[in-house]
């Protein structure tokens, strides 16, 4: 059974970083591209960021290109998103997800199979 349990979300300044950590057991994870997305009170959920199986290859969304940075430790089995001059615009409950195995990186939440509980980013102006 997949488990991903996120983690490092809370309240920051507009301006300030914060460091989000999701923890994944029950799959091989080196073998899975690993996505970010977030969901905003009455938006859609939409992507973030993903990130290739061995890390090679990275995907963002334009609204987060140049302020945010996936990355991934197969050794702990472990993704990262480290979200830096963040604006209140980004607040919202980020979820990470297992993506297709063997993949390059895909936008579309379709794609991906297994979900955490999320963890909640305010943006404070």
């Amino acid at each position: 059974q997949v488990q991903l349990v996120e983690s490092g979300g809370g309240l920051v300044q507009a301006g300030g970083s914060l460091r989000l950590s999701c923890a994944a057991s029950g799959l091989t994870f080196s073998s899975y591209t690993m996505g970010w997305f977030r969901q905003a009170p009455g938006k859609e959920r939409e992507f973030v960021a993903a990130i290739t199986r061995h890390g090679g290859v990275t995907d963002y969304a334009d609204s987060v290109k140049g302020r945010f940075i996936v990355s991934r430790a197969n050794a702990k089995n472990t993704v990262y998103l480290q979200m830096n001059s963040l604006k209140p615009a980004d607040r919202a409950v980020y979820y990470c997800a297992t993506g297709p195995p063997f993949s390059r990186t895909v936008e579309t939440p379709d794609a991906y199979d297994s979900w955490g509980q999320g963890t909640q980013v305010t943006v404070s102006s």
